[in-house]
Formats: C-alpha cells, sequence, structure tokens
C-alpha cells in the first residue's frame, strides 16, 4: 500500500483512525477466557465491529509476546483474519526493533516475509545501517521513533546541541535522506501536538503515526490543526479508550460506539480542511 492507496482510504472511510490492538488478556471480558484462543476472539470481535471505521490497525507486540508461543500465535492469526476479511486495511506491527544491520534484516524477513505486515515502528538510535534493511521492501513501510507521547520522551529526545537543535530534530532531518515518503512515517506522539508545527517544516509529506489520543489525553483537534497536509498525513491512534471501553458481553459494541465517535469527530475536520 503505498500513500495514495493509504490517502484513498482515509478518504472514503471519512477517518484517519489506527485502532491499536494492545490486547492485555488481563483486560478482556472474562467470559472470553473460556475460549481456545481468548485473545484472538477478543481481536477478532473489535476488528468485526470497527472495520468500516478505521484505516489501521497497531498489534503491539508486547502483549502478544507476553504470552509467549501462544501469544504468537495469536498474533499471526489476528493478523491472517485482518488480511483475508479486510484487506484494504493498514497493519502495523508496533514491535520498535532496531539493531545492527545483519539482525535488524533478520526482523524485517520476520514482519514482512512471515507476517506479511505493511509496516513496522523501528527505533532509529543505531543509525542508518540498523533501519535500511526495512527499506528494502517495495510497497513496504518503516515507521521511525521521532518524538513519542511517554513522559520519558523530555529524558533525550528535547536535548539540544550547542546550536539549539533537538535531538528529535536531528532525527528527523538526518533520516529523511534515508527513505522517501512512501517508504518511512514518524511516530509524534499527540501529548507534543504543538511540536508538529515545526516538525512539519521539517517533513511536510510524510505520514505520522500520533499515539496519546485517548486515554493519554492527546487532543485530536491540535493534532489535525498542527499536523495534518494536503492528503491528511495523520494515522491517529487509539487503543485502550475504544478496545477496552467495556469488559462486559457488549465489549464489541462499546468499542465500536467509541471508534464512532472518533470517527465522525474525523470527518468533520477532514471536511474543515477540504480534503474530502
Amino acid at each position: 500500500m503505498n500513500k495514495a492507496d493509504l490517502f484513498r482510504q482515509i478518504r472514503q472511510k471519512r477517518s484517519f483512525l489506527c485502532i491499536g490492538l494492545d490486547t492485555d488478556i488481563q483486560k478482556i471480558p472474562k467470559f472470553l477466557l473460556h475460549n481456545e484462543d481468548p485473545v484472538f476472539a477478543f481481536n477478532k470481535a473489535i476488528i468485526d465491529h470497527t472495520h468500516d471505521l478505521c484505516v489501521a490497525y497497531k498489534p503491539n507486540l508486547a502483549f502478544y509476546e507476553s504470552l509467549g508461543v501462544k501469544g504468537w500465535g495469536s498474533l499471526e492469526k489476528t493478523v491472517g483474519y485482518i488480511r483475508e476479511k479486510y484487506p484494504e486495511q493498514f497493519i502495523i506491527a508496533d514491535a520498535k526493533r532496531g539493531d545492527i544491520g545483519n539482525t535488524s534484516g533478520l526482523y524485517a524477513r520476520a514482519f514482512f516475509e512471515k507476517m506479511q505486515v505493511d509496516a513496522v515502528t523501528v527505533a532509529p538510535y543505531m543509525g542508518e545501517d540498523s533501519v535500511k534493511p526495512f527499506l528494502a521492501y517495495p510497497g513496504k513501510w518503516v515507521i521511525l521513533l521521532a518524538l513519542t507521547s511517554n513522559k520519558g520522551a523530555f529524558d533525550f529526545q528535547f536535548m539540544a546541541d550547542a546550536s539549539g537543535e533537538r535531538l528529535y530534530e536531528k532525527i528527523l532531518k538526518t533520516s529523511v535522506t534515508w527513505g522517501s515518503a512512501d517508504q518511512m512515517m514518524y511516530v509524534v506522539g499527540a501529548t507534543k501536538a504543538q511540536s508538529l508545527e515545526e516538525i512539519r517544516k521539517i517533513i511536510p509529506d510524510h505520514f505520522l503515526l500520533v499515539p496519546g489520543v485517548g486515554a493519554q489525553g492527546g487532543s485530536l483537534e491540535e493534532v489535525a490543526q498542527f499536523g495534518m497536509n494536503d492528503q491528511c498525513g495523520l494515522l491517529v491512534n487509539s487503543s485502550r479508550a475504544i478496545i477496552f471501553a467495556s469488559d462486559g458481553e457488549d465489549f464489541a459494541l462499546r468499542a465500536r460506539d467509541e471508534a464512532l465517535n472518533v470517527q465522525v469527530d474525523m470527518e468533520e475536520l477532514l471536511l474543515e480542511a477540504e480534503l474530502i
């Protein structure tokens, strides 16, 4: 899926919502625990009730890896189900990988050849040779961590050099030469929305994956105000606020309600920007 395809999905669904499948087995409804694979049962219900309201799903691998082999099985079944039933969806493996070149090459093979996801999140700290192997796959995306939504972002990401350039700005300016806007996105947290204005001056054409809206308190309106470009250029992620809207038998219906609320707001923002 290229950038034009993604924008086409945004216009058709009138939404730039990405739903994070952060499926914590300790938080899913208890009645699902009787299933052979409760994590997949939960994901399947969420997907079936929200697929028309979002353009992407983002499973966070920690929630699957923590369950060992069974968790990986649940993840593979989830990705396979989306691919079979809703092939228009953009699938992001939130893995935050990044290592020396040959190791990154194996990570890239695992996600792009074995698991068949569209994109993977990558930490850029080790530099170009740790990212390039992920960029070797046509039609696949690398999503680099640039400015994250957590409080700890201030520990390093805002550190400035003698010229006043902050670390996250250095990451953007350096990494933008590694690949095109059809290969690379950047993570920019919604809780740092006002930094988006400066970020857009550095990377005007790239898509941004924006976590932090919903349970983390980021403002969707501010994200759109400062981060939207002429192709929308945003995938705004919401995880807990949608998927854990209820822990009862109505969990999937409540998740749909929450996703619909976000989609309606996104439609209004797209209309205001004259993108639909």
